[in-house]
This record gives structure tokens, sequence and C-alpha cells, in this order.
């Protein structure tokens, strides 16, 4: 008997207009060839997306790839041929997915080939994987490779010394570089009109994730979020479109919250809102849909989370800075979340668990990703004790299939709502008494 599809997932107008804006820039991708323009391969965090276009390159982002491979359950393949090739099992997957698709043609995830890039940009931010990863990516291609190296923020503070750090090799080194690659003279003015762009859609994006502090929260912070966070975080904050996007996107929120609803889920508007949660690490990308159906028919709805804050943690106040471009460009890359020291991480989430009224912390551990995965036992402890709130620790992966165990993850998932709850009662209970 053939296997049922599962039905068509229910989306917001936002999350159709992102999943465009995605599928736009792999066309753009895959036109370049044909096109002349030059590629350009960078991360996620600390990316310098505005100074790239101010170079005319087509951004490509070997996470995106990944990630969308894994949310088409294609990544279980490429990792296989990654492995066959000598690649440990302890690698990161995002890695491997990556290398695994470049051994199988490198189609991208829509269907069109990728093209080879001219320059691989490392904007290193709190990840050792990046560098390991473009050197084996540069084995393949042959091409150029530039490193801004950021410095990481051992004592939990952006220094000057840091700041002057970066912005002299973004002007002896990373800029020359561009210019020499692309052929494009550098416009610092055009720089400036990108940046006012990207402020302008962090002031909005902000707003929508503490949207979340009401009750019940209009968003999802966590499986939502990674919707709303896809166009700044990826080749499109410094565009006119984010701008519009995050516009869009605010008004659709605001509208939400004045008729008092909960969040979209892909099976339509999620009735009631039992438990708050805060979430700590990625999400799994080939069970997307079934991880997040596991919270949303127990009624859980995450308040805020780490993940969404991966390519810039904007909601403590940082904007980036027309009036000073170089310096805000290194304060951005300085200030990424995994470019954070662990006791600043746990300051963070205790906020987090305090402002927004959460009945606790989760913590999604990643096999294969220590940037997020060192140390998170300690996080969980150490905001128990600040917030008198339980904590609890699932553990999936990136994009291996092999380590996504659904009836695991239920299970610690419903022995944790279980216990918020005889939590409550027993408060209620010494309440009455008191």
């Amino acid at each position: 008997m053939p296997k049922k599809a599962p039905p068509t997932a229910i989306k917001e107008e936002s999350m159709e207009i992102q999943k465009k804006m995605i599928a736009e820039n792999f066309r753009q991708l895959y036109d370049a060839p044909k096109t002349g323009q030059k590629v350009v391969s960078t991360f996620v965090p600390g990316n310098l997306n505005e100074l790239l276009m101010c170079f005319d390159f087509a951004r490509n982002l070997p996470e995106i790839n990944a990630l969308q491979n894994g949310m088409r359950k294609k990544t279980g393949r490429m990792i296989m041929e990654a492995e066959r090739a000598g690649h440990s099992e302890d690698v990161c997957t995002y890695v491997k997915a990556d290398l695994g698709m470049m051994a199988q043609g490198n189609i991208g995830p829509t269907g069109e080939v990728l093209p080879t890039p001219d320059l691989l940009l490392l904007s290193y931010t709190g990840c050792f994987t990046f560098m390991k990863w473009f050197e084996l990516v540069r084995e393949q291609y042959k091409c150029e490779t530039a490193m801004l190296h950021v410095p990481y923020q051992g004592d939990g503070v952006i220094t000057k010394n840091m700041r002057d750090y970066v912005v002299k090799q973004l002007k002896q080194e990373i800029i020359p570089t561009l210019e020499r690659v692309s052929g494009v003279k550098f416009d610092i003015d055009r720089l400036r009109e990108y940046l006012r762009q990207s402020a302008k859609a962090e002031e909005d994006l902000v707003w929508v994730l503490q949207s979340a502090k009401n009750k019940p929260s209009p968003i999802d912070a966590y499986f939502g979020g990674v919707y709303y966070v896809g166009p700044i975080f990826s080749s499109f904050r410094g565009s006119e479109g984010a701008a519009t996007y995050y516009e869009m996107l605010r008004q659709e929120v605001e509208e939400r919250l004045r008729q008092g609803k909960g969040p979209i889920t892909p099976e339509g508007e999620m009735p009631e809102e039992k438990y708050r949660l805060v979430v700590e690490g990625p999400p799994n990308w080939t069970h997307f849909r079934e991880f997040w159906k596991m919270f949303y028919e127990e009624g859980a709805v995450v308040v805020a989370s780490s993940y969404t804050k991966v390519g810039g943690v904007y909601d403590f106040g940082f904007r980036h800075d027309p009036d000073n471009p170089l310096e805000t460009l290194a304060d951005y890359c300085l200030g990424c979340y995994t470019n954070l020291n662990l006791p600043h991480r746990a300051d963070m989430l205790a906020q987090y668990v305090e402002e927004y009224e959460a009945d606790g912390l989760l913590i999604n551990s990643i096999k294969s990703c220590n940037s997020f995965s060192a140390g998170q036992l300690l996080l969980l402890r150490e905001v128990e004790k600040r917030t008198g709130k339980p904590g609890a620790f699932i553990e999936t992966d990136l994009v291996d299939p092999r380590y996504f165990s659904a009836a695991n993850v239920k299970n610690r998932l419903e022995s944790y709502f279980q216990m918020i709850k005889q939590k409550r009662e027993g408060s209620v209970a010494l309440g009455v008494a008191a």
C-alpha cells in the first residue's frame, strides 16, 4: 500500500513570502555562471551581507543549503556519501551534508546546480568548525579564501581593541580582496544605505520576537521563529526587500495580537497556550514538522529561543549603524550568540525565562554541534538555580536523520510538561495553605 503523503502545512503569508525569497536566491546562484555575476560563499553568524552587496556578489550560505536539504529529507544520503569518503560520524552534519551534496553533483535544495564560488569568505564567529569546513571546501573548488578573524568575547565585553582589530582587517584585507575579485570599487555611501535598511528590518524583527511576552503569545519564537529570521540571517539583510518583509511581518503579528490569537502551526491556529518555554539550541531539520507537532499538540509555545539569535542578538539593543559603517560591522560580528561566553549565555537565557514568564528552559542538545552543545548542562543548572523554574534536556541532530528518535524525544517532552504541571499545582497548594 503506498505511503500516504502528509497534509499540506498551513503557513502564514509571511512564511510563504520568505520561502519565495529563499527560492529566488537559489535561482540567482544557478543563473550566476550565465549572467557573469560573481559568487561568494559565507556563513550565517557574523556574515557581512551588506558589505558583500556593495560588490554585487551573489551570496551562497552553506548552512542554509544544509538545513534546506534537511527539511526536504535529502541529507541522509549526502551524509553517508561524506562518511564513505572518510569523514567521521562526529563531524558536524552541516559539513558532511555540504560535502556530500558536492560529491553528488552540487545540486542545491531547489534542484538547481550551485555554482563554483569565486571567493570563500569566512567571518569567523564562535565556531572553529567553520575554518576546517572552508579548508575542505577550498580543496574542492580551488578558489580564493578570505578570513576575517573575530576575537572571542572571553570576558563578555566588546572592547575598543577588539573593534579596532576587526575594522583594520576590513580596511586592509577584506575590502581590497572583495574589490579585486568582484572588479567593483568600494562605495561607503552604498554600504550606509544598506545598513539603514538593516536597522529598519532589525527594529521590526525585535518587535515581533518581543510580542511573545503577551499571553497568549501570537508567535512561536523557535519553530515559527526560524521562518521569521530566515531573510535577515541569510542573503537579504540590508536589502529593501528584507525591510519590506519585516514591516509586513510586524503588521501580521499586530493583527494576531489585536484578535488575541496564538501562533499558527502547520495544522492551523493553536487553540490554547498551556506551557511557555525558552529553548536553547538549534532545531532538528530532518523531522522539523514532526518535532514541532510534539509541542503544539501539548499546547506548548516557545516564547524565546537562542537559535533565533545565532545570526544577531538584536533584542539586547544592537542595530547596524550607518553613521559608523565599518565599526558597526565589527560589533555585529563580535556580538553573535555563538561568540558569547557561557556566563553571558546563562544571563541571557535566565532573563528570557523571567521576562517572558516562561515555565522553564528546554535544551535541545545537538549531537554534532559543539558550538551550541558545549556547556549546555551547566547552562541548564544555572538557569534553574536563578529562576526556580524546571529545565529539561533532549537530544537530536541538525540534519542527520539517524539521530532523531521520535519516541525518545516525545517521552522526554511529555515528562517535562508533566513536571511543569505538577510544579504549578504544588505552588497553588502551598499558596492556599499559606
